[in-house]
């Protein structure tokens, strides 16, 4: 069996052992003193609890020091147990380690700092030690924490998830005794790839995963209420409890697409709790009538997609519409500049400009649209219906010819 360390001939187990009340008094005092939430805490707790766990770890040294051994995993379970219940307090993980190294950091002074060279040999067995405990209490209590706190966050994700479904699908009986705020955000949410997410397993895994905690972070920090969500690495739906005004739409979306280095799309409505299965329908299908329209992302409102929107509903006009502009399918040039011609605000010179084209071509080829369907841009009237049967048609399935960004510029 080991011998135990001594100090000027006395056993430091038993040094430690003769003063482990007072000072572990001294060691709670020192928390309190240096670490901001340990001076929070009731001091019920700290003269109860928190004083008979520093207690127990000023025994466990002092048999390590008598064995001169490593703390076994028994000696380390209390430890464990009092780690977790920090976590469920919501004390910092930080807060915590920094209790424990600076309770081995004051026994260590306490015990070694009138050492004589003659104790060199035992001191720097000690040292040893106390480094020893330090990385197993490291290890045992980061261990212990994060297990209870992943256990709680589960669980209050699940209580999240069950809330946003019932609102989502107005079940109040669900939500019987879940506090809701008066009014909710509603956001139908779609998001693009992180370009890490196209490289192979597990880093695609990874990055989408690492995607998604941002944009649940930035979404949050917009509300002083917890967000509720229910969003997977390509969308989902988003409920941001509104207080007052509304978050600026606009700030939002571009703070996310930024966080997220992914593209994102999102419709938006406001509705009380009994309205929202409705508000998240209607904002599902402007997300889905903005995407099948292409639209840049960004946050839309049905306001914003209204002629697009009604052009999805059912109707036997759709077809008629889209088939306006069928006498230019076997000129795509003539489809596309009409295309471009509209989304510059009919701007002869910027259509060119975007085209590749002397404007004079521009002239010809519109003159040519007119001969060909009898419907003229420059007439207020004409221009509507266009507008209609260009949505109608990038509804039915638009041809390549409508991207301006081809790199075919055949020049008619």
């Amino acid at each position: 069996m080991a011998e135990p360390l001594t100090l000027a001939g006395c056993p430091v187990h038993e040094l430690l052992e003769r003063q482990t009340r007072r000072l572990a008094r001294q060691l709670v005092q020192a928390f309190a003193d240096e670490i901001p939430i340990y001076r929070r805490l009731p001091k019920e707790e700290l003269d109860g609890e928190i004083l008979a766990i520093v207690e127990y770890n000023l025994r466990t040294i002092g048999r390590m020091f008598r064995d001169r051994r490593s703390p076994t995993r028994a000696e380390l379970a209390p430890l464990r147990a009092s780690a977790a219940r920090r976590a469920q307090e919501g004390v910092p993980l930080e807060a915590l380690l920094a209790a424990y190294h600076l309770g081995a950091r004051v026994i260590w002074e306490h015990l070694f700092a009138g050492a004589k060279p003659d104790d060199f040999a035992d001191v720097l067995a000690a040292n040893r030690l106390v480094l020893v405990y330090t990385e197993a209490v490291t290890a045992a209590v980061c261990t212990a924490y994060v297990e209870e706190r992943e256990g709680m966050l589960s669980q209050e994700q699940h209580a999240m998830h069950a809330t946003v479904s019932a609102l989502l699908a107005g079940d109040q009986e669900a939500l019987a005794g879940v506090r809701l705020a008066a009014r909710y955000l509603v956001l139908a949410v779609a998001i693009g790839p992180h370009p890490d997410e196209r490289a192979s397993e597990p880093g695609a895994v990874i990055a989408g995963r690492r995607k998604l905690h941002r944009i649940r972070n930035l979404i949050q920090r917009h509300s002083d209420e917890q967000v509720l969500s229910v969003l997977d690495g390509t969308g989902g739906h988003v409920l941001i409890p509104l207080q007052g005004e509304e978050p600026e739409l606009a700030e939002l979306v571009e703070a996310v697409n930024t966080a997220a280095s992914a593209p994102v799309w999102m419709a938006a409505e406001v509705a009380a709790p009994d309205g929202v299965p409705g508000a998240a329908h209607l904002a599902r299908e402007v997300l889905e009538v903005v995407q099948a329209f292409r639209r840049p992302p960004g946050c839309y409102r049905l306001a914003d997609v209204l002629l697009e929107y009604q052009l999805t509903r059912p109707s036997e006009a759709t077809a008629g519409l889209a088939g306006l502009l069928d006498p230019l399918l076997d000129h795509p040039d003539l489809l596309r500049t009409l295309k471009v011609y509209l989304d510059s605000g009919l701007d002869r010179r910027r259509t060119a400009e975007l085209l590749h084209v002397h404007p004079n071509t521009v002239d010809y080829r519109l003159r040519r649209t007119v001969q060909l369907t009898g419907l003229d841009p420059v007439d207020p009237g004409h221009l509507q219906r266009i507008g209609a049967a260009m949505a109608a048609r990038r509804l039915a399935g638009p041809p390549a010819v409508l991207s301006v960004s081809e790199p075919r510029r055949r020049r008619l």
